[in-house]
Parts: structure tokens; C-alpha cells; sequence
């Protein structure tokens, strides 16, 4: 079995893709491409490296999943898990058994990322199934987990948790993963800065750059359609509906502008992982493929120093 690791030794991007860019968000949906077409389609347009998406998308036998990617010069970048860990105790522990999982199929292949989503608490029709607002013990519980998870992960398994701020969540806004941030000081939590989800939700990717270079641990470049989230906006439109409508555009289109956030990101002189994730679904099968390659063209094009 191949095993991979990115030298941290000049401080360069790896630029990779992941299932999302298919329009996958589930380990089994019948809308969703098949995962070998969509090995094989990033393979195709270009990338080395992909995302294990939802666990049981792709392949959870190590041996298989390393054979399939090995056949395609594919590498294995990251894993992800969601967790509702603003519900307490009970939800650590259901965390630590589904993050575990995952971070052990991906320290298997050399992998050492798990980008940590926090619960949505809108469903895919929009209806609210959680309360917005945490109350102080439930951000209290919210930041005291992912500090035991991301403890956890690294000790048992040498993978560092990325919290992924996201739409619909309650690490949204740039004022909550700032503060969470804040809170987290001194505990091995990095953020997952994705691009997209902080212009999604008001926030600045720039200035999260500048306040806490040395807590971006892993990225997910993505665009936003200024003048669909207007419309989400005023019509308080959920997340899921906001991707139907288009809110999630291929760079260099939208907001923010990619390259001056990479060449910002060059400059913190660490190797990062900045992986390509377009919202989708669901989607066409037809329509991912040609988006991928324009993408990996625009990104590859950019006066940045490419590692891989």
C-alpha cells in the first residue's frame, strides 16, 4: 500500500479537488456520479490529489482504495466528518467513533487532514431543525469537543482536525470562527479556511489570513455569485437551496478574487493543501467534468509556487 506525505520544507500549495466538486454530499445518492467516474474525471482534468468525501462514497478497504487511487496517479489529501458537538457529551463520543473511522482509513494511505464540519441546523429543504443561536453551554460544549477531538485525532492517529466553517452552522459568521478560535488557543485546532463558506456568510478570508496565519491548516478554494446570495439573502434561502440556485460559482468568477487569497496564502511559508470544492449538488453528471478542467486550468495558470 503507497503512503504520501507533502514536505514542509519551502512553503508551497498543492492544489487538489474533492467529491463536492461532482456533486457529492452523500456516501450513496442516485443523483450523485458514480466514484469511479469521478476518479477517473479528476484524474483527467488534471489533479493528484482528492478529498475522501462522505466515508462510503469511495472505497473504505485500504487496500482498495490505495489500488484504485495508485491506477490513477491519484493521492489521498483529507478525509471529512460532521458533528453536532454543541449537543454535549453524547455527541463527542459519536463523534470520536465516526471521526475515528475516518482518520484511520486515511492514516492508512499517508493522508494526515480531517476537515471537522460543524451540524447544519437547516435541513436540504430549508426548514430549521436546530435553533441558529447556541445557548453558553452549548458553545461552551461545542468549543471543549473539538479541542478533545482534535487532541484525540492527532494523539491516536497523527491527523490534524481542520474546522471548516459552513453555512447553516453555528460556526458561521467570521465573528463565531473568530471567536472559536480564540477559544481553541493552545489546543491542536486549525482551521479548514474555505473560501467560499466565509464570503457565503459575510466573512473575509483575507483578514482571517492576516489575524491567524499560523492556524490555517488546510483550504478549500470556492467562489460565490454575489448577485444569487442578494437573492439568498433577501429570501433567507437555506443552504442547500442556495447551491440549486447557483451560489457556488468555478473561479475566477465570483467572490473573493483566488489569486491575491494564493499568493497571500504562499506567503504564510508553509506547505497547505488548497483543495478545489464547488457546491453542486445535485448536478447533471455531465456538468462537473468540464468545470473541473477550466478550474484546474485557471488555478494552475496563477503566478503561485505549485508544489504538486
Amino acid at each position: 500500500m503507497s503512503t504520501q506525505d507533502v514536505s514542509t520544507q519551502d512553503g508551497h500549495l498543492c492544489l487538489g479537488t474533492a467529491p463536492d466538486s461532482w456533486g457529492v454530499w452523500f456516501p450513496e445518492d442516485p443523483r450523485q456520479v458514480p466514484w469511479t467516474r469521478f476518479l477517473d474525471e479528476a484524474a483527467r482534468s488534471g489533479y493528484k490529489w482528492i478529498e475522501l468525501g462522505p466515508l462510503g462514497y469511495l472505497p473504505t478497504d485500504p487496500e482498495r482504495l490505495s489500488d484504485e487511487l495508485d491506477a490513477r496517479g491519484l493521492r489521498l489529501s483529507a478525509g471529512t466528518v460532521t458533528a453536532g458537538l454543541q449537543r454535549g457529551s453524547a455527541a463527542l463520543e459519536e463523534a470520536r467513533d465516526q471521526a475515528g473511522r475516518v482518520a484511520r482509513l486515511v492514516a492508512s494511505l499517508g493522508a494526515r487532514h480531517l476537515v471537522l464540519l460543524p451540524e447544519m441546523h437547516r435541513d436540504l429543504d430549508g426548514r430549521q431543525v436546530f435553533s441558529p443561536m447556541l445557548s453558553g453551554e452549548e458553545w461552551k460544549d461545542l468549543v471543549t469537543g473539538v479541542s478533545a477531538l482534535s487532541r484525540e485525532m492527532l494523539d491516536t492517529y497523527g491527523v490534524s482536525v481542520e474546522l471548516h466553517p459552513h453555512a447553516d452552522s453555528h460556526v458561521d459568521s467570521q465573528e463565531r470562527v473568530e471567536r472559536l478560535l480564540e477559544e481553541t488557543a493552545g489546543e491542536p485546532v486549525s482551521l479548514c479556511l474555505d473560501t467560499g463558506h466565509i464570503a457565503y456568510c459575510g466573512g473575509n478570508s483575507a483578514e482571517l489570513i492576516v489575524r491567524y496565519p499560523d492556524r490555517i491548516g488546510y483550504v478549500h478554494l470556492k467562489a460565490v455569485d454575489p448577485a444569487v446570495m442578494e437573492i439568498v439573502r433577501r429570501e433567507d434561502l437555506g443552504f442547500a437551496e442556495a447551491v440549486r440556485r447557483g451560489a457556488m460559482v468555478e473561479p475566477p468568477n465570483g467572490e473573493p478574487a483566488m489569486e491575491p487569497l494564493l499568493h497571500q496564502l504562499e506567503g504564510l511559508g508553509v506547505d497547505l493543501f488548497t483543495i478545489v470544492e464547488q457546491d453542486l449538488f445535485p448536478c447533471d453528471p455531465d456538468v462537473p467534468f468540464p468545470i473541473a478542467c477550466r478550474t484546474q486550468r485557471y488555478l494552475t495558470s496563477c503566478s503561485v509556487s505549485w508544489r504538486c
